[in-house]
């Protein structure tokens, strides 16, 4: 799958967004090893802390279809930031420094990211002496 194809599926997962607070549109598309793909959008929620961003429920929905190894993650928002740390961390739970992480606009601006650029020095296993 091209960046471009990745990117056209983040942005129409970012179509189903719930952000009625901060107004704040996220889509993302999580594509695995088989191509299959998995789409995520932020839910918001009025107690802010439950709030899922759109990379997390895109990580989420492919753990559960049994799909641990990833080629790329796509991300649609407003203004193209990349994802947030707590979602980097969640990445890095079962994905490598050269996992592809595109950050797009929803004009079809975009710029590349590996895993490993955007969060260099991940909290892993290894730290608290376990394996996966």
């Amino acid at each position: 799958m091209t960046p471009e194809e990745l990117i056209a599926a983040a942005a129409e997962a970012r179509r189903n967004a719930y952000s009625p607070y901060s107004q704040y549109a996220v889509g993302s598309a999580l594509e695995a090893a088989d191509g299959e793909v998995f789409r995520g959008c932020n839910i918001e929620n009025i107690s802010y802390g439950l709030t899922v961003c759109a990379e997390r429920a895109a990580v989420f929905a492919a753990v559960c279809a049994g799909r641990r190894s990833w080629r790329a993650l796509a991300v649609v928002s407003e203004d193209g930031s990349p994802p947030c740390g707590a979602c980097l961390q969640v990445l890095a739970e079962f994905a490598g420094p050269d996992l592809a992480v595109y950050a797009a606009t929803p004009d079809g601006r975009w710029k590349r990211w590996t895993l490993g650029e955007l969060l260099p020095s991940p909290f892993s296993s290894a730290k608290v002496g376990r394996g996966r």
